[in-house]
């Protein structure tokens, strides 16, 4: 393939502890592939349309920046929420992007983000294909929703289900201190899907039973039911842990934290921008009904970007599908997104696999059915096979004076 000399890379959507290796694996390997310069959208394609560009060549220039870049949290390059239009209605942006793509003589565009960055990679190829570009554009999978169809699972998912499981044991530790029974709600995050509310299950072990109640987006919000689960877990044991996640809505398809709070903001995509509050509603209610001392925590966007409890394999599959995006363009493939086939649970084996990004954009996973418990309270051990291996091992941070030193583009 030739590069038309140079590649382009951006990110999208919300951060994760390891959007950046992802940035780091397509960045390595177009140098290994002949780029003469890897450019980088600073706040992802809005940006770009503002004329916002770097040279990567200029920040990454040796393997330390490199490390660094992999365990930086957030997304280095900056992010946005911008949706393109629709080019029979409105060209304008995509004459004004293969513009800039002419003027800074690029080949192949990498976009890393989720569901609604794979609309942009969708818009921006079909585009190219009518025009008769050469341009390759590829999307690499990222969100820590893991909503994304067609591949087994989406890099930062692992790290963010790490981080939900981890500090929901040392709640439940917390919250068994004193001799009085309590009630704890901890809110996750998961606009339409329960894959990180599912996560809190793995705080389980052989030292911790983990949360009594999960619910789920898949499962409308019974109060009765619920209750009454309550009600009974409070009677054999001192200490009731719910994790809930922050999308859950009753029978009538009312989000719970619109019950407190009405900030029904929506970002360009349609989705609503701030979910906060479903604990909080959760804790009253219980406290109101049964009388029981209770307690509402929310993990909000720490659990986004917790480099200092990322999943090594995270890291590593990041930066895997960040190298394979590239391979692929290099092969001549455009319109795609890099997707993780797993192999086998044990031992646990992946490879990448390329799928049509038209499929993928705009679409949404959801939990399996046979995956939550039919009384759609919890989750079944098959949840467990699935998401274990994502959160296993650790990449330590590179501490200066105490504190993780990151990599910053500003």
């Amino acid at each position: 393939m030739s590069w038309g000399t140079n590649v382009l890379v951006g990110q999208s959507g919300g951060p994760t502890a390891v959007i950046n290796s992802s940035l780091a694996g397509v960045y390595e390997a177009a140098k290994a592939l002949g780029a003469a310069h890897v450019y980088g959208m600073e706040y992802g394609i809005q940006g770009l349309l503002q004329g916002k560009i770097v040279d990567l060549d200029d920040r990454l220039d040796d393997k330390m920046e490199i490390e660094l870049l992999k365990r930086t949290p957030s997304s280095y390059l900056g992010s946005c929420r911008f949706k393109l239009p629709n080019p029979a209605t409105d060209e304008r942006p995509f004459v004004q992007l293969f513009e800039l793509f002419a003027k800074y003589g690029i080949g192949a565009v990498f976009y890393i983000g989720g569901n609604d960055s794979m609309d942009t990679i969708a818009k921006l190829s079909a585009y190219g294909a009518a025009k008769g570009s050469e341009i390759r554009f590829i999307g690499v999978p990222k969100t820590i929703d893991n909503d994304l169809m067609y591949t087994d699972h989406t890099p930062g998912y692992g790290s963010a289900a790490k981080y939900i499981a981890t500090i929901l044991k040392e709640v439940i530790c917390d919250s068994s201190v004193y001799d009085i029974r309590s009630v704890t709600v901890a809110e996750i995050m998961g606009r339409h899907t329960g894959w990180l509310a599912g996560a809190a299950s793995l705080a389980a072990g052989a030292d911790c039973n983990g949360p009594d109640i999960i619910l789920l987006p898949e499962r409308p919000f019974d109060e009765n039911v619920f209750l009454e689960k309550v009600a009974q877990l409070e009677k054999d044991r001192h200490n009731v842990i719910i994790a809930a996640s922050e999308g859950v809505k009753n029978k009538d398809g009312v989000f719970l934290c619109d019950l407190v709070s009405t900030a029904g903001q929506l970002d360009a995509f349609g989705h609503k921008a701030i979910l906060s509050g479903t604990s909080r509603y959760l804790a009253d209610l219980i406290h109101v009904r049964l009388g029981c001392k209770t307690r509402a925590i929310e993990f909000s966007t720490l659990q986004r970007c917790a480099s200092h409890l990322a999943s090594r394999t995270d890291i590593t599959e990041a930066y895997q599908v960040g190298g394979a995006s590239v391979e692929a363009a290099y092969r001549g493939e455009t319109g795609k997104m890099c997707a993780i086939h797993r192999i086998s649970d044990t031992p646990y084996r992946t490879e990448t696999e390329m799928v049509d990004v038209q499929k993928v954009a705009n679409l949404e996973k959801r939990v399996p059915d046979d995956w939550i418990s039919p009384d759609g309270m919890h989750v079944t051990e098959a949840f467990h096979h699935y998401a274990r291996p994502l959160i296993q091992a650790e990449l330590t941070p590179i501490y200066i004076d105490g504190v993780p030193r990151h990599l910053h583009l500003h």
